[in-house]
């Protein structure tokens, strides 16, 4: 319905034809769509996470073995509204709690590939059938990876004298009816969506500039294609830049409308999300550069191999 609103706007009411018609209707359709599906998903989310909090996560954790800790952490990066860069302070928490390292890697790398805001961006844009397996992927990548790193006894490389927790680490769920935890998420829901709501509409333009200004010919000849080397190129192009699955995900749309292979633009989308300069700058102050070194080469690998998958797949 939109899609014919927005449409009859742009072309019937403001009789606008052309290039910048169709940019327009891009971002106008684009905006909207993304605005409500990420208010619908973030509020559904944060409604459930009223049922847990860090200490809780943490208390979990903290008792289970490592590959099942690896999986839990993973998972509960699905329900954490955090980038990169804000999933480190949590990170300090799981350490502090003397869960194993691997396992707070595969928090630290779940987190920004698999929030609610890049889930409600790649369900409006690509269909449930890509969401489930963006999902997958990503926790398969966040579960090896964190798995990978904790073989490599790396707790040695941890700079900061991170103090034990002391006390109890058991914490019981907070008492909140119905209506409190209704207007709870609701907060959470507005607080989370006035932080990346204008990173939509700047990633949208940028996506309505591409779908009516640049030829499909020029993302096809210079994207790549099906070259072997798309793949880890578009990888390596987006570890430089830093934003959110709000930012980057309607590039990655008109860049697949355009030509550019699916698992290529996400490989581009996952290194901007998952793999960052912020990043590495604000983790050297905690982890060797070693650490650091692996970290990124093995999450690097396994985005380019998702990236392969997905083409190959789809």
């Amino acid at each position: 319905m939109w899609h014919d609103l927005s449409r009859a706007f742009v072309y019937e009411t403001l009789h606008l034809q052309g290039r910048f018609a169709d940019a327009l209707h891009f971002f106008l359709y684009d905006t909207v769509k993304i605005w409500f599906l990420l208010i619908t998903i973030i509020f559904a989310v944060s409604f459930l996470r009223t049922w847990m909090n860090t200490e809780m996560v943490r208390a979990y954790l903290a008792g289970k073995k490592e590959f099942t800790g690896n999986i839990l952490a993973a998972l509960f990066g699905i329900i954490t509204p955090f980038c990169t860069c804000s999933a480190i302070p949590l990170f300090l928490g799981f350490l502090q709690a003397r869960i194993p390292i691997g396992v707070t890697f595969s928090f630290l790398i779940s987190a920004p590939l698999n929030n609610e805001i890049a889930i409600a961006m790649l369900f409006g844009l690509f269909g449930w059938k890509i969401t489930a397996l963006y999902i997958g992927f990503g926790l398969a990548v966040a579960i090896v990876g964190g798995w990978l790193i904790g073989r490599t006894n790396a707790e040695r490389y941890v700079l900061l004298d991170v103090p034990v927790m002391q006390g109890d680490l058991h914490v019981a769920a907070t008492s909140l009816n119905l209506k409190q935890r209704t207007g709870d998420a609701w907060k959470a829901t507005l607080e989370i969506f006035r932080k990346i709501y204008l990173w939509v509409m700047a990633g949208v333009g940028v996506g309505a500039w591409f779908h009516g200004f640049v030829p499909a010919e020029f993302i096809a000849d210079y994207a790549g294609g099906d070259a072997w080397y798309a793949v880890p190129v578009a990888a390596v192009m987006g570890i430089p830049m830093y934003a959110s699955a709000a930012g980057v995900m309607p590039l990655v749309e008109v860049l697949t409308e355009k030509g550019m292979l699916l698992g290529t633009a996400l490989s581009f989308m996952m290194a901007v999300t998952a793999l960052s300069l912020p990043e590495a700058i604000i983790l050297k102050q905690i982890l060797h550069t070693r650490l650091i070194a692996t970290f990124f080469a093995i999450i690097g690998v396994g985005i380019i191999g998702v990236g392969y998958l997905f083409n190959i797949i789809l």
